[in-house]
This record gives C-alpha cells, structure tokens and sequence, in this order.
C-alpha cells in the first residue's frame, strides 16, 4: 500500500518580511519532517509575501526578494518538499497569486490563482491578473492538484485539476476570520468534493495582520465527503494527513480531528491573536489605556493581558468631577486583580486650565458637550504623551455601537494605534465579559451589571441620548452589514423615529470613523476595508425621489 505524509502548515508569516518568511518555512518544514516524517508540507496563499501584502506588490524590489527566497527554499530543503504560496511575474507583463512546489532542490512546477476576490476585504484585481491553466504535479506517484484560496468558492479551477489528471485537490488559504465563516468554508469545499468526486485539503494561514485575523482551521475531506481532519482554529501548528492508495487504487485520507469550540471562545481568541500580532509584529514593548471602571475598558484591559502578559499593561484611572467613588473602586480592583501597572491622573487641573482659557470665547454660552469632549481629549492628551514617552501604545476602547453612531470623541477617547473592540458591538461586549469571567473572575461583576455611562456630566447614563443597545445594535446590524434600508427596518416592526435617529447618526458620522485606529475585525462588515462610504453624501434616510 502507497503511503504519503501531507503537513498542513498552519503558519503566522509577516507581511514584507519576506527573508523572515523564508526561515518560519524552512524551520516549520525540518520540524515537520522530525516529527511527522513529512513528505510534502503545504504552506497558506502567498506565505513568502505574507497576506495580504497590499501596495508592497508594486514595489520591484519587494519580488525580487521573493524570486531570491524561491531559491533559498531550492538550496536549504533537500530532505522534504514543499508547496509555497507567493507573488509572481511582476507589474508590467502581469503579476500572480501563485504557488510553486520545492522538491530535490529545485522548483518543479508554478500554479497561478484563476479566481481573484474583489469584495469585502479584498482587492486582489488592483495587483494580480487571472491565471488560466491547471497545475496538476506527480508526487510520490499521486496526482496533486494546485488551487489557491477563491479558487475552490467556483467549479472552474477543481474541474480542470480533475481533467489535467489531478486525484487529490489542495488547496493554499490566507482566510481572514469572521463570526460564521468556518461552515460556509466546508461547504464550498464539499461541493467541490461532490463535483470532482476528489478529496480536498485546505490549508489556511494562522495570525493577524493590522485588522485581519486569519484563523487557520485548515481541513481535510475525503471523496466521500467526510471531514477526516481538522486542524484547531487560531493556533499555531503542523497538522499531519496520511494519503494512502489501497489495492484498488482509491485514495483514502486520514488525521486528527480537533474538538469544535464555543463561539464565544473563538472571538475571544481571535481579539486576542488580532491584538497581541499587532503589538509584536509592530515591535511595541507595550501598552497603555485608560481604565475609567467601565466594562469597555474592562475587556479591553483583559484581552491585553491575556494577549502580552500584565508586565506590559499600564492601566491609567483618569477621575474628573463627575468620576463616580464606583468607578474608582472598581477599577482598581480589576487592576490590581490582574496584576498591570496602575496610574491614577486626575484630569481636574487639565481640564480647569482649558476652560479658564476659553473663558471670554464661552462667555455667554450655555455648557454643553463641548465641555465633555474637552474632558475625554484631556484624557486623550495623557495617554498619548505616556505613549510618547514610553513607546506603549495606546488602546482606544470604543466599541462598534459607539463608533457608528459617533458616541465618541474624536482626539479624545478616540486616540490610539489600535482599537481591539472596534468591531465587537456592546451586547456581545457583555457576553464576551461574561465568557471571560467563566474562565476565570477578573472583571468585577458591578462593572458589568452598572448601567453604562462615559461619566462626563453629572448623573449621566448612555441611555439618556442612545437607545437601548440590545434595540440599538439590532438595527445597526441591519443596517451596516445587511444593508437594509429605513422603509426595511420599519417594516421589520422597528420604531420609525428610532430608525431614522439612528440611521442619521451612523451616516452623519463616517468622518469619524475615517480618523479611528484600525481594530480587529470579526463580522461580515466591519468598519475601515469593508465598508467604505463617503464622508460628504447627500443620500439621506429622508431623501426620495418624486
């Protein structure tokens, strides 16, 4: 009987470090060899590059070094083969998604993608022209066919594989995570399966990239449609298959197959994973936030340190007038439970400085958010000069409630390098709390039973100017990522009124969120890559044509 050992390689390369790219793969192969006596190690889309690599495609150089890395992984693997995802060609006569096999010291065959996404996330069609032809390579006397990421979301490219002779189909991923992903993935590559009649190995990349986190959760299916195995999501790995041809010359595959988790549990974890590659890979030592006794910054603290270690967490409590004894108790109760610096810098002198010299500007003027907004940038000022002299970063806190209706500050709560709830609304802000709690109790429990409030005026509460959010961020999801319009909405038994409150308030506040850090994404539709509207726009909730 025919054996062969298939490693998913499930990776966490950097973009534009290619030499760095070049010795994760040739550390991950050996390791792969000594511990699965690896024949063949299949590495994620574009792994030489990282993904996505963006405007660094139409720099020269940036391909001269992949076409040297080629030649490297050619010289330094001579004891196991590789499939490698990279950029080809170059700008002017047409550059590839590509991936090329590694064997016996040499490159033995090049597959371009045939199918390039050009939605949500991705502009691949801005870089990369289509390629058009099967790549189907003998290894080890097994058939291999060669797809890349979209190419199993269409019937085209496993089709011509199986024509070219292909008897197994593998297939190189840069999958960016998103709530609800992993069983539309499977079911794209079980109709492909029951197409060709071929099995499928789909090898995705693992780590962050600014707001994308790729989950890994690289698969195997049979040709019977069976998964036979399944990599962990959002972790690093070699994941074996065992290929092997029985008397009557059928293929049967074999693997492990790791335990499904909860789905709070993996947004927890890809936060995390977004958050922590961000820090690293940018080379931050650290990171600072404010910490007002709210469940906001709460999770963001949490995730921090789950994400680099308490040691690198600076926790700053900046009370005003209007900090209530609470929120000061109970944020340094979170703080000293979990072990990060603790700052307390009272805003009060910054604050009384600028509105005496505004003084005889708002002589006469009734007091309104401009006070408040004064108070969060007086906060924004600390944390940005903490961060300037440390090199932390700064965490912004908001959530993506607050950020599509504009319940934030911009210069103010808005500052920071990065905003790991960006994209997490504030109902799932509450349920992550709790999934936190449940593995073990860091965020005090009066945090998340208080009702919301930013504490910038005397007795203030959220739900003095926002809806409900368990309302509000229904419609919000409705409105941003279902795209549904005001007569929608209504008709869906939604308020009119609430509607188009809040429809106004996310329209009339992109500018915001054109100025936000980047933050993890988790949804179909988050704000910055995959939702881009203009700033000035006369398309209103109001506005009809007659």
């Amino acid at each position: 009987m025919q054996t062969l050992t298939l490693v998913m390689g499930q990776i966490n390369p950097v973009v534009g470090d290619v030499a760095g790219n070049v010795n994760r793969i040739i550390e991950s192969a050996n390791q792969a060899k000594q511990q699965h006596n690896a024949d063949l190690v299949v590495f994620p889309e574009l792994t030489l590059s990282g993904y996505p690599p963006e405007d660094l495609l139409l720099r020269p150089g940036l391909l001269k070094r992949v076409r040297k890395a080629l030649s490297t992984l050619a010289s330094k693997l001579d004891n196991v083969a590789v499939l490698v995802g990279h950029p080809a060609g170059d700008a002017e006569s047409g550059l590839y998604n590509s991936a090329s096999l590694i064997d016996d010291g040499k490159v033995i065959c090049t597959y371009h993608k045939q199918q390039l996404p050009n939605y949500g996330v991705f502009d691949e069609k801005r870089y990369f022209v289509e390629g058009d032809n099967a790549t189907v390579f003998d290894f080890r006397g097994i058939n291999i066919g060669i797809t890349i990421c979209e190419d199993i979301w269409f019937q085209e490219p496993a089709a011509r594989a199986k024509v070219a002779g292909a008897e197994l189909i593998v297939n190189l991923n840069a999958s960016p995570y998103r709530v609800g992903k992993w069983p539309l993935r499977e079911a794209e590559v079980n109709k492909r399966v029951s197409e060709t009649g071929l099995p499928v190995i789909y090898v995705n990349q693992y780590g962050g990239q600014d707001e994308l986190v790729f989950d890994g959760y690289s698969f195997a299916i049979n040709a019977a449609g069976e998964k036979v195995a399944q990599a962990p999501a959002l972790e690093f790995g070699l994941f074996p298959v065992s290929i092997k041809r029985d008397a009557s010359g059928a293929l049967s595959l074999s693997g492990t197959l790791c335990e499904p988790e909860e789905e709070l549990s993996t947004i927890y974890k890809a936060l995390t994973l977004g958050l922590k590659d961000y820090i690293e890979k940018n080379h931050f030592p650290g990171v600072v936030l404010g910490l007002s006794g709210g469940i906001d910054s709460a999770l963001t603290m949490a995730l921090a340190v789950d994400a680099i270690g308490a040691e690198k967490v600076h926790a700053v409590m900046m009370p005003s007038r209007y900090t209530s004894q609470m929120s000061l108790d109970d944020a340094k109760l979170m703080a000293d439970g979990m072990g990060v610096k603790y700052s307390i810098i009272s805003i009060e002198p910054t604050f009384n400085a600028f509105i005496d010299s505004l003084a005889d500007e708002f002589n006469g003027l009734p007091t309104d958010t401009t006070e408040e907004n004064i108070q969060a940038r007086c906060r924004g000022i600390l944390l940005m000069a903490l961060s300037n002299k440390t090199g932390s970063m700064v965490l912004s806190t908001g959530n993506k409630s607050e950020m599509a209706v504009g319940y934030s500050t911009l210069y103010g709560d808005m500052a920071g390098g990065y905003s790991p709830l960006k994209d997490v609304y504030k109902t799932l802000v509450y349920e992550l709390s709790h999934y936190r709690n449940q593995q073990s109790m860091v965020i005090p429990e009066r945090i998340i039973t208080r009702p919301p409030s930013a504490e910038l005026a005397e007795d203030q509460l959220d739900q003095d100017s926002l809806p409900d959010y368990a309302v509000l961020d229904k419609i919000l999801q409705r409105y941003i990522a279902d795209q549904r319009c005001f007569e929608d909405l209504v008709d869906e038994g939604y308020d009119a009124e609430m509607v188009a409150r809040v429809i106004k308030m996310v329209d009339r506040n992109e500018y915001k969120r054109r100025q936000a850090p980047p933050g993890i994404r988790i949804s179909s539709r988050a704000f910055g890559r995959d939702r881009r509207y203009p700033i000035t726009s006369g398309y209103t909730v109001t506005s009809t044509i007659e």
